[in-house]
């Protein structure tokens, strides 16, 4: 599907706030809001929409400490250790990539005693060969919601 500079405006502001009627974006974008409906369907059914969700503060939660885990892999179980990592709940960036590390993982926990257990937890997998731990300090910026 070929995108356009009205479907990009239209992923621009559901991109700020997915709860919006189809009128009120049409009335945000001075369209009609049949022209608003059609094409998000369109970018549903071509996969450029995945999904919806909600932003949530994870440290009102409890979950006070970010992390950014390195791995190195071994045993050339490389795909089936991601899948495996994805599934976690505390873990929301799973990322293989090139050069060493063999793959990038980042996760929220509680505190410092989760955090050492999912790091013995990685160790103990086959396809783990060593780890490097990152905590972060202060978040500067968290935003997956990449404007187009």
């Amino acid at each position: 599907m070929a995108v356009d500079d009205l479907d990009r405006r239209i992923l621009e502001e559901l991109l700020k706030n997915s709860k919006r009627s189809y009128r009120q974006l049409a009335d945000e974008l001075k369209i009609a809001p049949g022209t608003v409906l059609k094409r998000i369907k369109d970018l549903e059914s071509s996969g450029i929409i995945k999904s919806y969700s909600v932003v949530i503060d994870q440290s009102k939660l409890g979950s006070q400490i970010i992390a950014i885990i390195e791995i190195l892999s071994s045993g050339g179980k490389l795909e089936e250790m991601g899948k495996k990592l994805s599934k976690l709940p505390n873990i929301y960036c799973v990322y293989e990539t090139t050069g060493s590390p063999d793959v990038i993982i980042i996760g929220k926990f509680r505190d410092t005693d989760e955090l050492s257990k999912f790091a013995r937890y990685l160790l103990g997998l086959p396809s783990v060969s060593r780890t490097n731990t990152h905590v972060v300090l202060n978040t500067v910026k968290e935003d997956f919601r990449i404007l187009i």
